[in-house]
């Protein structure tokens, strides 16, 4: 028992080091270990094992870990995969606050900082228009011919607005904005 944890340990561990893009493009990783190199599940396990992640809370890299280890070891399994594919992540945390602790002073440091700003507004703002429109990516740039809106009509662009303006001028808890969205879909549509 204790070769399989060790076993589940180092395979979680080595993707949740190398994964990069999220929880989606972790479950390609997953497969390929758990089914093509370890045989520990079968393709078929696998895919029920991916349906129940994406239902389920959390993020689903970490829930697909959770359940291949229940499958490979039991609880012990599961709670081995799931700190396993965390624990880089949490480590190279750890690193960049005692970073920031140790320099945040430094004018240097303070100069990056300053120039990351823009750039991660503008990774927000683009991640927002994708979510506004659907692009077709065909190579390295979208063919704008073909976007289709993700707002069907003019009462999701106004609810649209309308949470623009009060998270932006009125501060208004994002939870709240979030609770009420949802009543007012279900009552518009």
């Amino acid at each position: 028992m204790i070769s399989i944890l060790w076993s589940l340990f180092c395979t979680f561990f080595l993707i949740g080091l190398f994964n990069f893009g999220g929880g989606g493009a972790m479950i390609s990783l997953i497969q390929t270990q758990v089914v093509g190199v370890h045989h520990w599940i079968s393709d078929e396990v696998f895919t029920n094992i991916v349906a129940v992640s994406q239902t389920t809370p959390g993020p689903i890299g970490i829930n697909c870990a959770t359940y291949v280890g229940y499958e490979v070891g039991g609880v012990a399994g599961s709670a081995t995969a799931t700190v396993a594919i965390v624990l880089p992540s949490f480590i190279i945390f750890l690193g960049l606050v005692r970073m920031y602790s140790k320099f945040h002073e430094n004018p240097v440091f303070k100069g990056a900082l300053r120039a990351m700003k823009p750039v991660v507004i503008g990774l927000i703002g683009a991640a927002a228009l994708i979510l506004i429109f659907h692009f077709d990516w065909n190579g390295l740039s979208p063919d704008f011919s073909i976007i289709k809106e993700n707002f069907p009509d003019w009462t999701s662009w106004v609810l649209f607005l309308a949470a623009l303006v009060l998270s932006l001028w009125k501060k208004v808890n994002p939870i709240l904005m979030i609770t009420a969205a949802g009543i007012i879909g279900l009552v518009i549509y």
